[in-house]
């Protein structure tokens, strides 16, 4: 009997391992299967973050093809998807109690494969809301044509004609966007043209108060798209009327960037007044 219950002590003890913080933990989990599929949901969700944040990048900085990065781009995505599956799939059975182990791992899983698919999949969403067009004005039928940005764009996928077929989209979908008239004279319109574009941190190109016209580059932060703009100012009775142009040089669709590009150019020279 004394035999017995000493070999059971030592067969208990064996099982059991010391914490450096001086608890005692087990060395097996109840759950070695789900358990392990936790950690390789965290490890996935995590490279899959680090894969969509680096396309971007890649492109801009290291010059990889768009396309390439674009595909970059969306396999991080798939990858994402799967550490949120994988990690929603081990939540449950490796939530705290009776030694079992994970759980922190695939809630992670969760938290970073949601974070890492917002971006792929807010873009998804407007595209499919919003019309396939790049080039954004507030004169449809007379669009500001481009000038120096003209010399700029060359090799650029997107041609620099404004497409007739865009107008009937950008006013069924931007409906908004329209000319500013100011009750200023056209000096006085440029000057607040030019302070607003500034105050935005465009890269100004041309400044050309005599023919009315400004023109710039926007480059977004993550991929290094760039857009080309350009900026018309005209006397309309005793005072001015502002068009301004936005227009991507690679994609079919902006994802509505260059009209909120364009709001927030209107709203700033309006403040400018």
């Amino acid at each position: 009997m004394k035999c017995s219950l000493s070999s059971r002590c030592v067969g208990f003890v064996s099982r059991l391992r010391y914490h450096p913080s001086g608890a005692w933990m087990f060395i097996r989990p109840t759950n070695p299967i789900s358990h392990r599929l936790a950690r390789m949901a965290f490890i996935l969700a995590s490279v899959a973050a680090v894969i969509v944040a680096a396309s971007g990048p890649l492109h801009r900085f290291l010059g990889l093809d768009i396309e390439a990065a674009i595909a970059v781009f969306r396999y991080g995505f798939y990858a994402a998807v799967a550490g949120v599956a994988l990690g929603l799939a081990t939540v449950i059975p490796s939530r705290p109690g009776d030694r079992r182990r994970g759980f922190v791992a695939a809630l992670l899983a969760i938290v970073i494969g949601v974070a890492a698919a917002w971006v792929p999949v807010r873009w998804f969403l407007q595209a499919q809301r919003l019309p396939a067009i790049n080039d954004i004005t507030t004169d449809t039928t007379n669009p500001p044509p481009l000038v120096a940005t003209l010399q700029l764009r060359r090799g650029a996928a997107n041609s620099p004609a404004y497409p007739a077929a865009s107008a009937p989209l950008q006013k069924a979908a931007f409906p908004d966007i329209e000319p500013l008239v100011l009750p200023v004279p056209p000096a006085e319109a440029f000057s607040r043209v030019d302070r607003a574009a500034m105050s935005l941190g465009w890269d100004i190109v041309a400044r050309a108060p005599a023919e009315g016209r400004l023109e710039a580059i926007v480059t977004s932060e993550w991929f290094g798209f760039r857009d080309d703009i350009v900026v018309r100012i005209r006397a309309q009775g005793t005072g001015s009327r502002i068009d301004i142009r936005a227009k991507s040089r690679i994609g079919e669709s902006d994802l509505g960037g260059n009209a909120e590009r364009i709001r927030a150019f209107l709203a700033r020279v309006k403040a400018e007044s």
